[in-house]
């Protein structure tokens, strides 16, 4: 039963976001001098998995209906009657009740994280909804996204700051880029379907100029958080890694051919943000 939940919420897809929880964890304690504790990382994990399994089960809920009409998704968990709408919705529930817990054990002393984790789940549930009334649902998912790093920054320090949000920033446009790639296989169904996306709204090749320039911003964020933060060599490598790998999925998929978008959805998205976390990391450690 497990293992059929895991493959609900796609489970493997929780490297996109975890690695930059890393990232703002880690300027939180090394770069702006707090003490670290092992608890507040378990806690961080721990909000981590239930967000994202709230959202994506209460996507795969909400959209059961489209998905059973899709050849490409008609054999997921709920309309292939592995798992039935009522168990996803209770699984739902059961993580969004446990993320919002998790967080009144965080900044003890404002619970800042728990009044702040409501609008979190807000936001991540909300994004399953979009795509019936507008196109710009790819960037309400990369704001989603976008909360790992800043919301583990805040976990440790209880405060804003601006190095973190260029993190922020960056997760955001690299995730709209990348969700629009993604999109580009359900075009015609989307359009026929009246369901709203950039690729359903403008075309496939319009889709990919967008989705580039969303990746330009992201780089630019990333180049922009090495500056501001003085970052050293070891940055620099990550970031350049991270550059390349953006660079590559575009050169992956063209408009004549989308046969290769998994794999830049995917593995190529995956090795860029673990890779990219690793050298961030150690760059603030040496």
């Amino acid at each position: 039963m497990l293992k059929k939940y895991l493959s609900l919420i796609k489970f493997s897809h929780t490297v996109f976001a975890l690695p930059f929880a890393f990232i703002g964890l880690t300027l939180a304690v090394v770069y702006f001098h707090n003490p670290f504790r092992w608890q507040l990382l378990v806690e961080v994990l721990l909000c981590m998995v239930f967000a994202r399994s709230a959202a994506m089960s209460f996507n795969r809920y909400l959209d059961r209906r489209f998905d059973a009409l899709n050849p490409r998704t008609a054999q997921r968990e709920i309309p292939a009657g592995i798992i039935k709408p009522q168990q996803a919705l209770l699984f739902t529930i059961i993580n969004s009740v446990l993320f919002v817990a998790t967080t009144w054990f965080i900044n003890p002393d404002t619970h800042i994280c728990f009044y702040l984790s409501f609008v979190a789940l807000f936001v991540v549930l909300f994004y399953s909804y979009t795509k019936r009334f507008t196109a710009l649902c790819h960037i309400v998912l990369g704001v989603g996204l976008s909360l790992s790093p800043i919301g583990a920054f805040l976990a440790v320090t209880g405060h804003f700051s601006l190095l973190p949000l260029f993190f922020s920033f960056s997760v955001l446009t690299w995730v709209a880029g990348f969700d629009i790639i993604y999109a580009l296989q359900d075009e015609a169904f989307d359009r026929s379907h009246r369901l709203h996306s950039i690729p359903a709204a403008i075309g496939v090749k319009n889709a990919l100029l967008v989705s580039s320039l969303l990746h330009v911003l992201s780089a630019a964020f990333v180049i922009g958080a090495g500056v501001i933060g003085h970052f050293n060599w070891i940055y620099w490598i990550g970031a350049a890694f991270y550059g390349a790998m953006l660079i590559y999925q575009h050169m992956l998929v063209k408009p004549s051919d989308l046969s290769k978008v998994n794999m830049a959805f995917a593995n190529t998205n995956g090795f860029a943000s673990v890779v990219f976390a690793v050298f961030t990391i150690a760059s603030l450690l040496v």
